[in-house]
């Protein structure tokens, strides 16, 4: 919104959930296919006051932020797997890549048009799981999907994301 007021006054409809893209390296992650949701909870601290004794007052504590994970087709595209692998290879500890492990992402989310309505930086992230190969079943008719899950340790809205102009 420019000036507190709707760039899309048309716009009945709320956004989609089927257009999105996540970077990493500056770059978009092809073929990804469900990103889980950015989500924070701060813990609640209880404490009585010396005279009021029969209620609870509550501040805010600890916020923590749960982990996302990414979903998408199998294919050759090597990057999950050595994004992964700067963790824990099966080399062991000694090869870890301490220098390297952790990446800042972007996860961006479009109308219809393809146009960024939103824009998400993920800060610290590395893999904490990854799946190389789903279940396998030969009586099943679908995608293979590989997945990790990323641990983060803050998120935010991009401030100059605006929203687009529908129109143009």
């Amino acid at each position: 919104m420019a000036n507190g007021f709707s760039v899309n006054a048309h716009r009945y409809d709320p956004y989609k959930n089927f257009k999105f893209r996540i970077l990493w390296d500056n770059k978009p992650v092809l073929g990804v296919s469900k990103i889980s949701s950015l989500k924070r909870t701060t813990e609640v601290v209880k404490f009585r006051s010396g005279g009021e004794n029969a209620i609870d007052h509550k501040s805010p504590g600890r916020t923590s932020y749960e982990a996302i994970t990414v979903e998408r087709g199998l294919t050759h595209d090597p990057e999950f797997e050595a994004w992964a692998s700067k963790v824990h290879t099966y080399e062991g500890d000694s090869v870890m890549d301490l220098a390297n492990y952790k990446k800042e992402l972007s996860v961006e989310f479009m109308n219809e048009k393809g146009q960024v309505a939103y824009r998400y930086y993920l800060h610290n992230c590395w893999v904490s799981e990854y799946t190389a190969l789903p279940d396998l079943d030969a009586n099943a008719n679908a995608v293979s999907i590989e997945s990790m899950k990323i641990e983060l340790e803050g998120w935010e809205r991009d401030p100059d994301t605006q929203e687009p102009n529908e129109g143009a």
